[in-house]
This record gives structure tokens, sequence and C-alpha cells, in this order.
């Protein structure tokens, strides 16, 4: 039997990879450098899951201790903590426009300015995780590659774990997300279900494709939005989101004008999220969505790292029945549309 040989992303150019590098760690400085100028307080490492992250700790005003997050300990963690202390210009166009221009994947300019505004209002500080298409598209960057399809979205789909899941990511910094998608003034509304409760979701009624999703993990089967007081906004309950949720990366994402940090999954632990909720959706458009992203990160790692997929398999498998049944169906539709590729996963 004949099957055709995938091609699901080109590498990035060393002179592309080397701009984007540089990019992410002056905008991941520039941004600490903005919080911890303006805070009273220190830098300090905790272990979470057997992982040590840094954060800076601070007081409120009300003396109550907060966390802003920096990032899982790393040599290049470490480097932006020094950079950000010292008092310097922050010019990133050089580095931007090297970064475009040379094949990085920059986003709509409309889809770059509601990730700003909630990075501005402090989302990602308060523990919030970019999702969906657009983290696919900041992992490529990450990574090194750039997609050949599965790239392409008018959702923008934010993540939070709320105060159920204990993960790396602080969560009592309160932010008003729904002043800051009103401040947008793109026509965003907040969808109401029958009985006046907010749903988790803002769409703009001239443009019904473009919506803003908020998510978090699932509990009990239950499906009804969450409200979170100390972001203004309700999360949706996905089943299985807490395996993408632990263990959050930091990358910047890119418009053809400016770029800004977000926190987003590990790209092991998304790719394996994706084959779960494959199964799960009742939206097949989507789910094929999820399965095209879902084999592109395999196939980088298959390539490059295996091991970070077979880590993030033998936890995911660890959880139970349920989880492993799930992964096994998926992977079983894997090796009929990619032999090779179900292949390595089945084995790792």
């Amino acid at each position: 039997m004949y099957y055709k040989i995938m091609r699901y992303f080109d590498y990035l150019s060393p002179s592309a990879q080397a701009a984007f590098s540089e990019l992410r760690d002056i905008v991941s400085a520039r941004e600490m450098s903005r919080t911890t100028s303006s805070l009273s307080g220190s830098f300090h490492t905790k272990n979470v899951n057997g992982k040590d992250y840094w954060y800076y700790q601070f007081r409120d005003l009300n003396g109550k201790p907060k966390h802003l997050y920096i990032g899982v300990d790393s040599d290049r963690v470490r480097k932006l903590i020094e950079r950000s202390k010292e008092k310097q210009e922050w010019n990133i166009i050089p580095h931007l426009r090297a970064s475009v221009s040379l094949g990085c994947e920059a986003l709509p300019r409309e889809q770059f300015r509601v990730i700003k505004k909630l990075s501005d209002y402090g989302f990602f500080k308060a523990g919030g995780i970019l999702a969906g298409t657009h983290a696919f598209v900041a992992a490529g960057n990450a990574l090194g590659v750039r997609w050949t399809d599965g790239g392409k979205t008018q959702d923008i789909d934010f993540a939070h774990a709320g105060r159920r899941f204990s993960i790396a990511l602080p969560s009592n910094i309160k932010v008003d997300i729904h002043d800051a998608i009103e401040s947008l003034e793109m026509g965003f509304l907040p969808i109401k279900s029958f009985d006046g409760k907010l749903e988790a979701s803002y769409i703009n009624p001239k443009q019904p494709d473009f919506r803003i999703d908020f998510l978090t993990a699932r509990i009990r089967n239950n499906d009804t939005p969450i409200v979170m007081p100390g972001l203004n906004v309700a999360l949706q309950p996905l089943k299985f989101m807490e395996f993408s949720l632990e263990s959050p990366d930091q990358t910047v994402i890119l418009s053809d004008s400016d770029a800004v940090a977000v926190n987003f999954p590990s790209p092991a632990r998304m790719a394996l999220h994706k084959l779960l909720v494959w199964g799960e959706r009742k939206d097949r458009v989507k789910a094929e969505k999820d399965l095209r992203q879902a084999r592109a990160m395999i196939a980088f790692f298959k390539d490059n790292r295996p091991f970070e997929i077979a880590e993030a398999k033998d936890d995911l498998m660890s959880r139970g029945k349920g989880w492993a049944t799930r992964l096994n169906n998926a992977m079983k539709v894997l090796e009929k549309k990619d032999p090779a590729l179900g292949a390595f996963l089945r084995e790792n």
C-alpha cells in the first residue's frame, strides 16, 4: 500500500532562529523589568510537580504576598533575571523585523491586539495561558519551525487553571478581563445563557467567526462555566485541560509591528492533549484541526526531541484507564493517517 509522505513543517533558518531567540529574550526582559521596577520585592524559586520555577514575590497594598511567574528554571531564565535588573533601552524593532522577514509566523494585527491587551491588563501574570491554534503558532516559532498546515483561525483561546489545580502559574492576582476586552473597542460582546449568566465567550456580531473563548479544566463532569471573580470572566471547563496547563512554558507572539510575552502549554503536552480532545469534539471540523496540529508537533519531536513526547506520554498514561483508552484510540487513527508517526508514538 502506498502512503504519501507528509511534510508537517519547515525548519526556520539559523538566522531566523537566532533573531527570534534574541527577540524573545529582549521582550521577556523588558516586561520583567517594567514589573520589577514598579514593585518592591525579590526573585525566588519554588518547586512545583518536581520542577523548579522562578517567581517575583511582592506584597500588595493590603500586605498580602503575591507571586508573579517568571519561568521554568534554566540558564536562559537566570540570564533574563539578571538582564531585567539592568537599566537600558529595549529596542525590539530590528529583531522583530528580522524575525518576520526571515520567516517566523506573525499574527494578523487584530488578533494580536486582543492578546496584547490582555497581557497589558496582567492576564498572563495572573496565571493566564494562551491556548488553541495561537498557542500552536507560538510553539512553531519557539521550536524553530514554520508549520505547513493547521495554523489559521479567528478564534482566540485563553486558559486559566482557576484555584482547583496546582500548577506553576499563580492564581491570586486580580485582573479585569471584561474591562480589558471592552477597552479594545472592537465590538466584542459577552455571550449570555438563557438565565442571564455569563458564558465563557465573547463574539463580534459583525464578524461572527472572530471570537474569544476562556477555558479551564473540567472536574466531576461539570460543563457549567465557572465564574472567576479575580478575573471578572467565566471559564468554560474542557475535559483533560489540566494536562495541557501543567508545566507551562513562555515565548513571544508577533505581529508585523510588535511582540508580547505569553505563557503557553508545553508543546509536547499540547500535542497529546489535542489527541485526547480529538475524540471528544462534537465539531468534527475543529476535531480534524486538532488532529493535524497534534501530528505536526509529534512529527517535530519524533525528528528532534523524542524523549519529551515519551515523558509526556508516560505522565498521561499514568492518569488512569480512561486517559489511556482515549489516547490508544487516537493512536489507532494516527497510525492509519501516518503509519510512521503512529508507530513512533506507540513505541515511545
